[in-house]
């Protein structure tokens, strides 16, 4: 809320952004910032995720990968109004709508949503990666944006905070459903 209410005011929380935007920008090999910044697309995450939505949904665990999907669907819903009320112009166009960064939005829930459903399937040694990896490469990706000067830190920040609380959401939808699963046939339980 506190960084939404500084990007909209213009206080002085955004000017630091601006100017450490501004200092980050180019910082970096070209190739793999544009790499990293590409993780958020729709074509390298989304696929991740069916990947981990389809396994699931074959082990029989078909309203955990529902809970994830409809966490998925859930990221424009809530990201494009907040592009269309805020628009922030990005840091090198005079176009808007940059904060939050949907890039950002979409990694974090479609590799923390594909940890999600995989971890608990993979045993003890995929809970030690699955969710790390997630976080790896949601972060790799707002750095890419930021450094390849497609966003604005805080409009990378604000995404992962909100993005936060929609996977928060998500963990107490699954267990709720593995606990459900467990009382019941067990085709949803861990």
């Amino acid at each position: 809320m506190l960084v939404t209410w500084q990007v909209v005011a213009g206080g002085p929380l955004r000017d630091a952004d601006e100017r450490l935007g501004r200092t980050a920008y180019r910082r970096g090999p070209i190739g793999l910032t544009e790499f990293l910044a590409d993780l958020g697309g729709i074509a390298i995450a989304l696929p991740v995720l069916a990947v981990a939505v389809g396994y699931a949904a074959w082990r029989g665990h078909r309203a955990r990968a529902l809970a994830v999907v409809l966490a998925m669907a859930a990221v424009p819903v809530l990201v494009m109004p907040l592009k269309l009320w805020i628009d922030r112009p990005g840091p090198l166009t005079a176009a808007s709508g940059y904060y939050p960064s949907g890039h950002t939005a979409t990694a974090m829930v479609a590799y923390c949503g594909a940890a999600l459903l995989l971890a608990p399937r993979t045993g003890r040694a995929g809970r030690g990666w699955a969710m790390p990896v997630a976080v790896v490469l949601s972060a790799a990706t707002g750095i890419g944006l930021v450094l390849r000067g497609y966003h604005w830190p805080l409009d990378v920040l604000g995404s992962w905070l909100l993005c936060g609380m929609l996977l928060a959401l998500l963990v107490a939808a699954l267990r709720r459903i593995d606990n459900r699963g467990a009382a019941g046939s067990g085709t949803d339980a861990p």
